[in-house]
């Protein structure tokens, strides 16, 4: 099995400057024209030769060997930034390649190696070109990422599957999502001065909350030799047929629903033309090949969004439809084993995922026996409950990671 650290395919992967569209913008306020520049133009381009496995027998690899490395600079506190390309296994158990990259603290590693915290990202689309590993503000989307390596943790990040890599991205299907994670620890315990640690934690925000229950239930099965010391997420995406249900009053809920709806389309082979009307899938089209990285990258939005408000489902209660019912019963996260312990951060202000449906999972856990610390941020929405809660959640990590005894808030729960 090849297993080694590759240094020798330095391709460039540096995406070009993006496009404005500033000429839609020159009411706005001077301030948030300029912020919006800034975002725009560090947004993530295409694929570049780094993703590619053409002529690569990815059989011949370890879940979790590097496939390939390059240098990223300008990372943080004279850490050292990798990205990296890596096998991992796809749905039907197949060998893939996934992208994501992991970031080095500077300085020796302890005897027994360094700590790591997998990050795992919210939504930035569903296609090649909406990798993470491939925008300019990669390091300040990982929340909380200079403490983290302050604190001497190896970060890794995945892109997950189909995203810098070949599509179409499996979006919101957790098998993947945690897979894709589990594997990320595995390389980054092996680039050179993480000193080959197993104890690992994961922190997700949104889909990547999703992302992160995924990976606690599959930790003990797909990657027994990690030791996966506690979970967390922010508002993670949980009841999906509630989630996707309740938000489509909302232009954020019909994006969300419209990139499910074409990425399982092509994943699972479900007809979305059952669902979506005939006159939608033009708009549908155009989000898919989207990216979300910014706050601004809304604007880029609003005209498909906007015809999606004229049409859009052929039925409006397609949850109860199969296959998607059973799709989405089968990506709604169930609960972890109880010797993991989870903390979830909630915006109390949230519309996409409200607080309600967090609570109600957290009552899951509760009644399995997981020690859960519910941590809500008062005046927090959907955008930025992982920065807001980042400090807390390291905290929380680092006592996981010291052995002290799980903080719980199950027993002031209703209902137990």
């Amino acid at each position: 099995m090849k297993t080694q650290f590759d240094s020798t395919d330095r391709a460039s992967a540096r995406p070009p400057r993006c496009q404005t569209v500033a000429g839609r913008l020159l009411r706005l306020p001077t301030l948030f024209w300029l912020l919006f520049m800034v975002a725009c133009c560090a947004a993530s381009s295409a694929q570049t030769q780094f993703y590619s496995v053409t002529g690569i027998d990815l059989a011949s690899y370890a879940n979790g060997a590097l496939i390939r490395s390059e240098l990223i600079e300008g990372a943080p506190d004279g850490a050292t930034a990798y990205r990296v390309l890596y096998k991992s296994e796809g749905l039907q158990g197949e060998p893939i390649a996934v992208s994501g990259v992991v970031i080095v603290p500077a300085g020796p590693a302890p005897a027994n190696g360094r700590r790591i915290i997998a990050w795992a990202h919210p939504t930035t689309g569903i296609v090649p070109k909406c990798a993470p590993s491939l925008a300019r503000v990669l390091f300040r989307s990982i929340q909380g990422l200079q403490e983290m390596l302050r604190l001497g943790y190896v970060v890794t990040a995945t892109d997950y599957p189909g995203l810098g890599t070949p599509g179409p991205h499996p979006y919101l299907v957790g098998v993947s999502e945690g897979r894709a994670v589990l594997d990320s620890v595995r390389v980054a315990r092996l680039m050179p001065g993480a000193g080959g640690g197993r104890a690992f934690a994961v922190w997700g925000h949104s889909q990547g909350g999703q992302a992160a229950l995924y990976t606690g239930i599959l930790a003990h099965t797909y990657a027994p030799e990690l030791k996966l010391v506690g979970v967390a997420a922010a508002a993670p995406a949980t009841e999906l047929g509630t989630l996707l249900t309740d938000d489509m009053d909302t232009s954020g809920g019909k994006n969300i629903t419209a990139m499910t709806l074409w990425s399982w389309s092509r994943v699972y082979g479900a007809p979305i033309s059952n669902v979506v009307t005939p006159e939608a899938m033009p708009a549908v089209d155009r989000l898919a090949n989207k990216c979300i990285e910014r706050f601004f990258d809304v604007f880029e939005r609003r005209g498909p969004s906007k015809d999606l408000q004229q049409s859009f489902l052929q039925e409006e209660n397609f949850t109860d439809l199969e296959p998607w019912r059973s799709l989405l019963a089968r990506n709604t996260p169930k609960t972890l084993p109880p010797s993991i312990p989870v903390f979830l951060a909630q915006g109390m202000k949230d519309t996409l995922v409200p607080p309600s449906v967090t609570e109600n999972y957290m009552q899951e856990l509760c009644k399995a026996g997981t020690a859960v610390q519910w941590y809500p941020v008062p005046n927090a929405g959907h955008l930025f409950v992982a920065r807001d809660s980042a400090r807390a959640t390291i905290d929380w990590i680092g006592g996981r990671f010291a052995g002290l005894p799980a903080p719980s808030s199950c027993a002031a729960q209703p209902n137990q």
